[in-house]
């Protein structure tokens, strides 16, 4: 299929769905009306917010413990996942503490966030990062455990004989590819997890929806749900046009 076709197929249906919401809030009766706001209100709500400065206030806001939450499970999650990959004896000491703290949801933590750092963004960055280390724990492990080992053969026969000079060279470049696809996911489930992280009072885009949630304007709530979309496609994109530098050497 063509790039102009797919484009204007996606383009389609998206409009067909905004057209039938309207239909349905128009149409739906009095109920649907009070808890469905329609896209045609949404303009209205978020120049209101854009002029009362709230929005960029709250964008600010969680951006900051999203950058940090991020950068901090990312690298966690990379560094113990590729030692767990590399060493046999780590990983064999963490494999049953990983097991039992794996399947634990980010969320489940937030009691705990609360006693060690107050309401903070301190603790919403602590959630955060707990749901984007074991993306990219598992998936750096996977990447660098899934490198052909006759590279690793070959990198020592050509005089790459220890360890750090074969995971420069050899094992590093090979695993980036996968390692990135698991960035790439903690890009996602960072900013899933940002609403959550800002429900029990820090300042932010999920604090604004609650509150505004308790006073029935679904209108304003819906303005931020379209400002985390968005706000994850500028960052993924943002990071694919990383990616495809920093990977410009594969076919």
């Amino acid at each position: 299929m063509k790039r102009s076709t797919a484009f204007l197929l996606g383009a389609g249906g998206f409009l067909a769905f905004l057209t039938i919401w309207e239909a349905v809030w128009r149409f739906g009766g009095t109920g649907v009306q009070i808890s469905l706001p329609p896209p045609s209100g949404l303009p209205v709500a978020f120049y209101s917010e854009l002029t009362n400065g709230i929005w960029f206030e709250k964008v600010a806001d969680s951006m900051r413990h999203y950058s940090i939450g991020l950068a901090v499970g990312s690298l966690l999650g990379v560094i113990l996942g590729g030692a767990a990959a590399l060493s046999p004896g780590f990983n064999a000491a963490q494999s049953w503490l990983a097991r039992i703290i794996r399947p634990i949801p980010p969320l489940a933590w937030i009691p705990f966030a609360l006693m060690w750092f107050g309401i903070s963004e301190t603790a919403a960055a602590f959630i955060i990062s707990i749901g984007v280390f074991w993306i990219n724990y598992f998936t750096a492990y996977g990447a660098i455990r899934a490198v052909d080992q006759d590279l690793v053969e070959v990198a020592r026969a050509f005089g790459h004989g220890r360890f750090f000079r074969r995971l420069i060279k050899v094992t590093l470049p090979a695993a980036t590819p996968g390692i990135f696809s698991g960035l790439r996911a903690g890009l996602g489930q960072a900013w899933m997890t940002v609403v959550a992280s800002e429900l029990f009072g820090v300042p932010g885009i999920g604090q604004r929806m609650y509150d505004a949630s308790g006073v029935l304007e679904t209108n304003i709530v819906l303005v931020y749900m379209v400002t985390i979309a968005l706000l994850y496609s500028m960052t993924d994109a943002l990071f694919m046009a990383v990616n495809k530098r920093v990977l410009a050497w594969q076919p």
